[in-house]
């Protein structure tokens, strides 16, 4: 397989990848209309005087179906599923995986069981709920709610696809970096700002790049990547700030972006991998400097960012301001969801 075979190809959107990716047969590929996510230059919010040589652009993954990037992990997920004939799906989730689970589960004619924290806003219950999953809130955090499913496992039957418990989300997860890489016409920016979480978005582009350096398809020159996560909950910057490979538990997680609101990541030893063997970093940001950086997007640049997407825009000014990037750099930074599903 070439790299013409993919720009050649007429599958629009994340199948367009599919010989590096699973289900290998095309009636088990689930799709709800996936696209190509835009990727929008900031002109107007960063201040670039001419002399300059970088730019900032945001990947807006609010434009795939159910308004968020969980579509591209629960699309691939789902689809195994159905190779592997599973019929009853089960996630913890802080929105909006759930409501991804939700639509592609129902999309191949499975059952879904959702838990949620119980103060998940109510757009994210309703959406999980219209779109046919049976939802239950839950007196806890995300990780209460995997424990949950954990325990189903047994007593009920259903299949656990939480983050990084089943393979193949992280594969859904891989077509970020592929798309982003044919959009830059096979080149790799400088710096990757993440909003990170469970972290399977950041784990996923640093395998994809690593497999398309091995295939020839990219330069020997890879993006360094950033972990951002919130002051209220930040499991991995603690443990990368002191050089440790895992992550423990961090107790009363509190951040408006509810997304990478995540105590413990089963995934911790791989994104702190991931951003040590990029040259990366971690950072954190407050739940003001979150508001003020979607408030000024919202304004000068007409893209309403949702709390996680703002918060690496909030940080990559952070770090801008530190000398941990340079104006010189290409940056991407990722918008996970579409702003309208937060209240």
């Amino acid at each position: 397989v070439s790299r013409d075979d993919i720009s050649n190809s007429k599958i629009d959107g994340l199948w367009r990848y599919f010989p590096l990716l699973p289900v290998a047969d095309p009636k088990n590929r689930i799709t709800l209309g996936e696209t190509i996510t835009p990727l929008i230059k900031l002109d107007r919010s960063v201040n670039y005087n001419s002399k300059d040589k970088g730019c900032v652009l945001v990947k807006d993954e609010g434009r795939l179906p159910t308004g968020s990037f969980k579509a591209r992990g629960l699309c691939m997920a789902v689809s195994m599923a159905k190779q592997l004939k599973l019929n009853h799906l089960a996630i913890p989730t802080n929105g909006n995986a759930g409501a991804a689970l939700a639509a592609y589960a129902s999309r191949a004619g499975m059952k879904s069981t959702v838990f949620c924290p119980d103060d998940t806003p109510e757009i994210n219950i309703r959406e999980i709920e219209r779109l046919g999953a049976e939802t239950f809130m839950v007196n806890g955090l995300i990780n209460e709610c995997g424990k949950i499913v954990l325990e189903g496992k047994e007593k009920v039957g259903w299949f656990d696809v939480s983050t990084l418990k089943e393979p193949y989300r992280i594969e859904g997860k891989k077509t970020m970096g592929l798309e982003l890489a044919e959009q830059l016409n096979w080149t790799l920016p400088d710096v990757i700002f993440y909003p990170t979480g469970g972290g399977t978005g950041l784990i996923g582009m640093w395998k994809a790049f690593s497999e398309l350096l091995e295939l020839g398809w990219i330069e020997n020159k890879m993006p360094r990547m950033v972990a951002v996560q919130a002051e209220g909950c930040a499991p991995i910057y603690k443990a990368w700030n002191e050089g440790k490979e895992f992550a423990p538990l961090w107790n009363n997680a509190k951040t408006i972006a509810s997304g990478i609101r995540v105590p413990i990541a089963v995934g911790d030893f791989l994104i702190i991998r991931a951003v040590k063997e990029s040259n990366g970093f971690s950072i954190t940001v407050n739940d003001n400097e979150i508001v003020n950086a979607r408030d000024e997007i919202s304004v000068s640049e007409g893209t309403l960012l949702c709390p996680e997407g703002a918060a690496t825009f909030a940080a990559y000014k952070k770090a801008l301001s530190s000398n941990l990037v340079s104006k010189n750099g290409s940056v991407v930074l990722f918008n996970c969801a579409t702003g309208l599903k937060y209240p």
